[in-house]
């Protein structure tokens, strides 16, 4: 308190530290030199605490001499303060012995009046349990002289030709017994309670075989105020369950029994329809005076009607469900997944139309949040249905992506069988044969897979090789063995565990790979009308994300789409190939004219003719296939390489035979002796190399046509032709 009274000098604004600090209760030298050392060095920071320290000594030498005469006349001042001290103790000893006695006084005054309110408390909860225990007793007595009365004679013509007021008297023992049953609660443990407490079951259990008998009266004799009181009353001693679980059992019991029987679990569709349709009628037959009391029913006044009930929810629709468990559990057999699927959307359509029977939203949500609701609908053993779903998908598409690649059946859109069972398969996971909401996401996976599937089939594809035979003869088993069709399920335990076998590898035929490259695109084209046929299954379940469903759908296309170009230049390579497999036969030419005094050529060589065979084939076998742009591009790229080749073919052969005729001429010039054979015939004609330009220059200027001809854009041709002739030339 000191402390913070006293005011240190303030020092120069230059201080390293705040003369705050030296004041504070929790202060430490080594921090506060520690804080300060971040800021200063040591050597200011000493300089800083010597010049404040000057300005301390010189605060207190100013304070001293304000004072001063303070400071001299303590001493003085205080003269004589001990006698008066000892004055003043024997009266302040005195009043305090008298506060203290007033204390005690007080004190003991404070616990009688504690005890005294707590007895009077005691006193009270005892009078309130007694008052309870009399309330008791009375209710009974008053419940069992009525019970009394109306079994006594006078009465009972009244009861019998009245139940009315049988019911209105019902209604009073209920509203006396609720009263009746609040005070025994709030006495619990007293043993008088003990003693009356079989009194009280008995008016209970009469008074529950009262309220059952007139409910089943006023349902016989279709009486709405009956079955109104009887109802309120059992809301009034808060037993509406014991109600409607005696409805349950009364009345739809039977009906429920009469209705289901097993022979309809094996039976036609239109059965089970019918069975079904008999439940639903059970509502408006049976249940319609309960839903107008109840206010179940769309004309019953708001007024009058005896809210906590529903009869449908809780009474009709359990005993459905244990009729249906009980007399067809075959019923949810997913063995036959046809039959599983037409009984699942039948009985699905009945939910769904016995819903529409609630008489409001509140109905539907006490309906779909019952146990018997989610017990029907846990019955329906869905995933294992998907699963014989997945393996008969899944097998027949696998069984399509063999080694071996068949053509697609008759009719189909697509050339192969793979690519045909694949779409086929995609438009199987959302046919109305296979589709259920409720599985809506596994089918989804299983067509991303699907589709994920085709491309991995796609690609193995292209590490085949191609081979020159037909279509026909690539169908023929080149290998032995069976193809599980249920590699997708991961069946893969036998996979490297016995000997190494190299698997020989099944070829293709470039004929295969336009097709594959046909379906792609054909496929590529189809999915868009995929995604149409998914969007009304999935506003069934109330999906709205549908741009997360296109852009998987998309992602799959370009996984698709990627697969193109490999294959374009496999197809372009094979048909380069097979183009220039007959252009290499102009290295024969030079052998056909050196030294055998064959004519002067006069038309183009035979293999010409068949060099563009593979081209024409392309062009007329595929175009009803292909799109016209992707057989331009095959050609001219096809045509690009082959001729490429053939240029450099004919470029070797025209070097060769220049360098001969240099030979030959250097050989006449060192032996001008020696008569030096001649390179032709004698007769001055044209030498054999000659005949041999001309020949190339014939073949050349005929392919060239051929080219013109085959793409009609003779670009390409142009080229390598003027190409081919500058070399001629040269």
């Amino acid at each position: 308190m000191e402390k913070s009274r006293m005011n240190l000098p303030k020092g120069p604004d230059t201080l390293c530290f705040d003369k705050d600090e030296f004041m504070k209760e929790d202060f430490d030298v080594d921090h506060f030199v520690s804080d300060c050392r971040k800021r200063v060095q040591l050597e200011a920071l000493r300089d800083d605490l010597e010049l404040y320290y000057k300005l301390l000594k010189t605060a207190m030498v100013e304070l001293i001499n304000k004072d001063y005469a303070d400071f001299v006349n303590l001493s003085t001042n205080l003269v004589g303060m001990d006698r008066a001290l000892s004055q003043l103790s024997v009266p302040l000893g005195q009043l305090r012995e008298e506060v203290l006695s007033l204390r005690s006084s007080v004190s003991e005054g404070i616990r009688a009046v504690d005890e005294r309110m707590s007895k009077q408390e005691d006193i009270r909860k005892k009078k309130i349990c007694v008052l309870r225990l009399i309330q008791v007793i009375r209710s009974v007595e008053k419940i069992e002289k009525i019970l009394n009365s109306q079994h006594s004679k006078e009465t009972s013509a009244l009861e019998a030709s009245s139940p009315l007021l049988t019911g209105q008297i019902l209604e009073r023992i209920a509203t006396e017994f609720n009263q009746l049953q609040f005070h025994a609660v709030q006495s619990k443990g007293m043993p008088l309670l003990d003693k009356i407490r079989p009194r009280i079951a008995g008016i209970t259990a009469m008074l529950q075989q009262s309220l059952e008998g007139l409910l089943l009266e006023g349902l016989r004799t279709s009486s709405v105020d009956v079955i109104r009181h009887c109802l309120r009353t059992y809301a009034t001693i808060d037993k509406a369950r014991d109600a409607e679980a005696l409805v349950g059992q009364v009345l739809v019991k039977p009906y429920v029994d009469e209705v289901i029987v097993e022979q309809i679990a094996d039976a036609r569709p239109s059965d089970l329809q019918l069975m079904y349709s008999k439940l639903l009628e059970f509502v408006p037959r049976h249940c319609r005076l309960l839903r107008e009391v109840t206010g179940g029913a769309t004309s019953s006044e708001k007024g009058n009607t005896v809210p906590g009930y529903d009869f449908l929810v809780n009474s009709v629709w359990p005993e459905i469900v244990r009729g249906l468990e009980e007399k067809l559990p075959s019923l949810f057999n997913p063995g036959n997944p046809d039959a599983f699927h037409q009984k699942y959307t039948i009985s699905m359509d009945f939910v769904r139309t016995f819903e529409r029977q609630c008489g409001s939203q509140a109905s539907v949500k006490r309906l779909r949040a019952h146990p018997a609701y989610h017990s029907f609908n846990n019955k329906w053993n869905l995933p294992v249905y998907f699963q014989i779903r997945f393996r008969e998908t899944a097998g027949s598409l696998e069984a399509a992506l063999t080694d071996v690649l068949e053509d697609a059946p008759a009719g189909s859109s697509y050339c192969l069988l793979a690519s045909h069972r694949t779409w086929s398969s995609l438009q199987r996971c959302w046919s109305d044969q296979m589709f259920l909401p409720s599985l809506v996401h596994r089918l989804w996976r299983l067509t991303l897979q699907i589709l994920a599937r085709y491309s991995v089939f796609v690609k193995e594809l292209l590490l085949r090789p191609i081979c020159n035979e037909s279509a026909k003869d690539i169908k023929k088993p080149l290998v032995t063995g069976s193809k599980d069709p249920s590699v997708t399920q991961g069946n893969c335990e036998d996979q490297g565990s016995g000997p190494s076998e190299t698997k020989p590898v099944v070829p293709v035929s470039s004929t295969q790979l336009v097709y594959v490259v046909a379906d792609l695109d054909r496929l590529q084209d189809q999915l868009p009308e995929l995604l149409e046929t998914i969007r009304p299954k999935l506003e069934v379940i109330g999906f709205k994300n549908f741009s997360s469903i296109s852009a998987a759908l998309e992602d799959s296309r370009l996984s698709l789409s990627a697969c193109v170009p490999a294959l374009s230049d496999r197809i372009t390579q094979d048909l380069s190939e097979s183009c220039f497999s007959h252009l290499k036969s102009a290295l024969e030419v030079p052998r056909l004219y050196r030294r055998t005094n064959k004519e002067v050529p006069t038309t183009a060589s035979s293999y010409v003719d068949g060099a563009l065979k593979p081209l024409y084939q392309l062009q007329s076998g595929h175009e009803d296939k292909l799109k016209r742009a992707v057989i331009q591009r095959w050609l001219a790229v096809a045509l690009s390489e082959s001729t490429h080749k053939y240029y450099e073919t004919v470029s070797d052969v025209l070097n060769s035979v220049r360098k001969m005729e240099e030979s030959l001429k250097r050989l006449k010039q060192a032996r001008r002796t020696t008569p030096a054979t001649p390179a032709g015939p004698s007769g001055g004609g044209m030498s054999d190399d000659d005949k041999i330009r001309l020949q190339l220059a014939l073949d050349v200027a005929y392919l060239g046509e051929q080219v013109r001809l085959c793409t009609r854009a003779c670009v390409v041709g142009l080229r390598w032709e003027g190409r081919c002739m500058l070399c001629l030339c040269h």
